[in-house]
């Protein structure tokens, strides 16, 4: 899993719809780290919710999808910058890559929120946060356990040692 930064950020009072988005990409760590990059970063997760209501009121799963040019679009960004952020969207569990055969025939290859709302799709994000934390916690758990284990082999050779000191007098 790539490097998740979450913060705290909280709404003013009486938040707008962008706001709060901007302070949901901001706690789950999907803003751009470099000042001045984007402030539309919103933007593309707020698509990704309006299409994924329209896919599910029309029932038509590939109303639901958008490909990386149309996420930069919505961004403001290039395609070739979208694709570097969509690693972190990725990674968290927020969308999906997906595929669907377009209007011309063709394989148009793209991305979904990973859960029929956006309440969903954030639910499997927060899991793998989850799961980080709690491999970390067994992590901690066995390096207290292997650290008492080293201080016990230590005075042990220790003990080991000052008898054989002893038999050599």
């Amino acid at each position: 899993m790539a490097k998740i930064i979450l913060t705290d950020i909280e709404p003013g009072m009486g938040p707008d719809s962008t706001e709060l988005a901007n302070v949901i990409i901001a706690r789950i760590g999907l803003s751009p780290r470099k000042k001045g990059s984007t402030e539309e970063m919103w933007r593309p997760l707020v698509e990704l919710y309006e299409r994924a209501k329209r896919a599910y009121r029309e029932k038509k799963p590939s109303l639901g999808v958008m490909t990386v040019e149309e996420m930069g679009i919505a961004a403001g960004i290039s395609r070739q910058t979208m694709y570097e952020y969509l690693r972190r969207w990725l990674d968290l569990g927020l969308i999906v890559k997906t595929s669907y055969i377009g209007i011309d025939e063709k394989v148009v290859i793209g991305y979904r929120l990973n859960g029929a709302t956006l309440e969903a799709a954030f639910e499997k994000a927060a899991q793998a946060v989850r799961d980080n934390l709690e491999t970390t916690q067994k992590y901690v758990k066995e390096i207290q356990k292997t650290l008492k284990n080293e201080k016990i082999s230590q005075a042990q050779r220790g003990r080991v040692a000052s008898i054989d000191d002893r038999k050599e007098d």
